[in-house]
Order: C-alpha cells, then structure tokens, then sequence
C-alpha cells in the first residue's frame, strides 16, 4: 500500500512536469554569474557531458506553482557537508553514464516519447528509502539530458517527505548551499481541456496555467492539488560551480 502510494505520487509529479517540459523543447542557459572561487574540481577520470548540458532553469514560467525553501543563514560544517554529498554522488553516478545500465538497476524513464528538459528514470526503492533517511548513492531519480543517439547523464534528484521541516531537508542537504523544492497550487482541468489550456500563452491549467488558487479552480471546473509531489532536490554533480551543481533555478 506504501509503494502504490509513492508511485501514484511520482506519477502525478513527473506527468505534470513532462506536460511542462512538452511547452519547451529548448534548455535555456543559466545567467548566474560566479567567481573563481566557486570553482568545483572535476577528476581527470570523469568525462565533463559534451555539449552545453548547463542545468536548465525548472521555475522559469512556473511563477506560483513553485515553492523552494528559503537561503538559510550559513552554518559551520555546511560547505563540507555539501561538497561531501557532490563527491559521493559524482564518484557513484558514473556507471549510469550508459542509460541501459541504469534500467537494468531498476531506474524506470517516465514518458520517453513526450519532449521534456530532462528526463527522470525513477527507482521505487530508493523513493521509499528517501522517505526516512537520506543517502547519496540512492537518489530517487537520475536525470538525463536527451541527445541524438539515447540520454546523456546530466545529474540525479533526491526526495524528502512532504511533511519534512526546514530542519529535516537542511539536516540532509544544508539550506545554506541548495533549495529544495515542491510542485504547488497545481489546478487539473475538467474533462475536455485541451493542450492549450495546459501549454503555451493562454495556459489555465497546470504548472504553467493563470490558476493557482482553490477557489478560482474549482470556479473552472478544475481539480485542485496543493502540493503534487513531495520535496525535491536536483544535484548536478559534473559541473563546475556550486550555483549549477545545486541548480534550481532562481533564488526566491
């Protein structure tokens, strides 16, 4: 009963991100400017993704559908802990450069056929693991960037309980270095709502869509769904500073 409900929570969350992605098949470039001294070593035996793979921005036009936690107050031990997490998961990550290396450890990709930014192979186990506790090497998800010839791997997500504290997440990734973040405010159209109304400039519905309350949903004839997912981190570990390894997008 547990699984079914994890997965059921999934599904909606990367359907409803897949509908967002299918709007924009282009990755746009970060903008964030960094010093020199953000720089992130890369070892000499990890090949950097070929190509301008930057981490695409996962706000941009979600606007009130999204909620990242706050920028804490820096905290002793924080940095190490941080760049602790992006060693671990960058020497671990590398043997599911092969996406087939990935399915065959049970990491299943979610609408292969729909354009997105990146894509999430998901691993059950590891969703139910992140549940309670928090390991580097189990992510829930590990992300991929489509290329011509299969997926080049671009990163991984890891998940925390929705009903998790500030305290919780930073006591796993700290809030001084990332932000975690959910999918809110989601309004799910009454049958018969068409791409449009999900997709593209006059959206009404879904991450993308002009409503985002409970009360002008329902006034659609909508369904609405405050949280559709539980907390969410992305971890880029390939690239070179820490504003792109924990890319979100922009700061609240």
């Amino acid at each position: 009963m547990k699984r079914a409900k994890i997965i059921g929570l999934i599904g909606i969350a990367v359907l409803a991100i897949a509908v967002l992605g299918a709007a924009r098949t282009v990755m746009p470039h970060d903008k964030s400017v960094t010093s020199a001294s953000d720089a992130t070593p890369m070892p000499m035996s990890m090949p950097m993704p070929s190509g301008d793979s930057r981490p695409p921005d996962m706000t941009a036009g979600m606007g009130p559908h999204m909620h990242m936690t706050p920028t804490m107050p820096s905290q002793p031990g924080d940095a190490q802990r941080a760049q602790k997490i992006v060693d671990t998961l960058r020497s671990w990550i590398g043997k599911y450069q092969d996406y087939h290396a990935a399915e065959q450890d049970g990491y299943v990709e979610f609408l292969p056929n729909i354009p997105q930014k990146q894509y999430h192979f998901t691993n059950y186990s590891n969703a139910m693991a992140n549940q309670t506790t928090f390991d580097p090497t189990r992510p829930t998800s590990l992300l991929y960037a489509k290329t011509s010839d299969g997926y080049q791997l671009v990163g991984a997500m890891y998940t925390a309980p929705r009903a998790a504290t500030l305290a919780d997440l930073d006591a796993r990734v700290p809030l001084s270095i990332a932000h975690w973040h959910e999918h809110v405010n989601f309004c799910k159209g009454p049958p018969g709502s068409t791409r449009a109304d999900y997709l593209g400039p006059n959206a009404r519905f879904g991450l993308e869509g002009s409503i985002s309350t409970e009360d002008a949903c329902r006034a659609a004839g909508g369904t609405f769904i405050p949280v559709i997912f539980n907390w969410m981190v992305h971890v880029y570990p390939f690239e070179r500073n820490t504003a792109d390894i924990w890319k979100v997008g922009g700061r609240p």
